[in-house]
């Protein structure tokens, strides 16, 4: 289930991150400032935010598989879109597409880690969730500009990316089902298993006051809500700044054609797909040790905070082109750690409510994801330089720290 969770969400990147892979030559074609490669590289990101909360509900309503299924579907088909734009306008509404087709993926696969994962394993499954991210972006850097050389057109890999979408939308309503028991390839025994790990959370949050009402506004008075939604803003505005920027970043000021930044971007997002498996066995570890799951997360995130910190302050520093993308590379290591915070919507609200704050959480980091692209582009365009953008990027990471080491990992809220 979640291999194919893991797939699904690299092919979300690949069609996400394929716009920036991309832009050296789109931004030539239509002839574009700065300022406006920023607003298009977030047009995305408006309407993927804002559909997060609403999706959350659906999904928590109508179970995940139709969700996801659905999603899958519209995104092929707005990214296929995405290939016929003849200039800013329809690539910004087709980006707009994306954003809303996209929307219901990941609070999806939070939900599905918290009906499917037993509690000691949910950790794996956030991070196998979630590795998806930065494999498809370092995939995508070498399938899009290999798809663009192997066509001669950049609309063409779009199109074809598009359709594989679709495919995958068909292998989800194939296989993802919204509870173990409806599964052919779950026996009694694995269903016994879950359902006593499920049950023993209840018992224990009804014991702590929690009533598992449908709800997000109840959430919003508690701190541990918001440690959430600041980490995974602080978070994505890392990873998106980097996603977005990043190849132009590598084009520009250090000169690198389109088959290097398209290596480059593999090796850089790689890293970060062995960083967030890695992050994930060994919290699951430490945690089925006996620690307590603030030690454990506090500590490994905390960790993953001053290394992505001190790796982005040492970018702006280095003038060779080698030294930038290994520390960059380091940074996108300990940066994916914080993948775990897919876990945290099922601690904090348990089965639920876990679509609903997974929605909330993603909508927090995908402000952002609108936010960063533009902010960056104005950045750019009026010092001409980047250092001040990955200045941008430590500031985003200062939050990401301050906020994983405020949440409660410990008990879910009681609600």
């Amino acid at each position: 289930m979640f291999l194919l969770l893991l797939v699904l969400v690299a092919v979300n990147y690949i069609d996400r991150g394929s716009i920036s892979v991309a832009l050296p030559i789109i931004q030539k074609e239509f002839n574009l400032a700065p300022e406006l490669v920023g607003l298009l590289l977030s047009a995305f990101f408006w309407t993927y935010a804002l559909m997060q909360v609403p999706v959350g509900l659906l999904i928590d309503k109508f179970g995940p598989r139709k969700v996801m299924t659905a999603s899958c579907v519209g995104w092929g088909a707005a990214t296929a879109a995405s290939g016929f734009a003849g200039g800013f306008l329809s690539m910004f509404i087709a980006r707009m597409g994306i954003g809303v087709t996209e929307a219901g993926v990941m609070p999806a696969g939070g939900k599905l880690n918290a009906i499917w994962m037993h509690k000691s394993e949910r950790g794996r499954g956030a991070t196998i969730l979630d590795a998806g991210a930065p494999l498809g972006a370092g995939l995508g850097g070498i399938l899009i500009a290999g798809l663009i050389a192997a066509t001669g057109s950049w609309r063409s890999a779009f199109i074809i990316a598009g359709a594989a979408t679709v495919l995958m939308g068909i292998a989800v309503w194939w296989y993802v089902r919204d509870n173990p028991r409806q599964h052919p390839g779950v026996n009694d025994a694995e269903a016994e298993y879950l359902e006593a790990s499920h049950a023993a959370e209840d018992a224990e949050a009804e014991l702590g006051g929690s009533k598992g009402k449908r709800a997000l506004l109840p959430y919003l008075r508690f701190r541990s809500f918001w440690a959430m939604c600041f980490g995974w803003l602080g978070f994505n505005g890392v990873f998106y700044g980097l996603l977005t920027w990043g190849p132009l970043y590598l084009a520009q000021a250090k000169g690198f054609d389109l088959k290097t930044i398209g290596w480059s971007t593999f090796l850089i997002f790689g890293a970060g797909f062995v960083g967030e498996i890695l992050g994930g066995t060994i919290a699951d570890k430490w945690r089925n040790s006996g620690a307590s799951a603030n030690l454990v997360m506090r500590t490994l995130l905390g960790i993953s905070s001053v290394v992505v910190i001190g790796g982005l302050i040492g970018v702006t520093v280095v003038a060779d082109s080698t030294t930038a993308v290994i520390l960059l590379s380091v940074v996108m290591f300990f940066l994916r750690w914080v993948g775990l915070f897919w876990s945290i919507p099922s601690i904090l609200g348990g089965r639920t409510n876990a679509g609903v704050l997974g929605g909330a959480m993603n909508f927090s980091g995908n402000i952002a994801g609108f936010v960063t692209p533009i902010a960056v582009g104005l950045i750019v365009g009026a010092t001409g330089s980047y250092t001040w953008a990955l200045l941008y990027f430590v500031g985003s990471a200062i939050i990401m720290g301050a906020s994983v080491l405020t949440l409660n990992y410990n008990k879910r809220l009681p609600v």
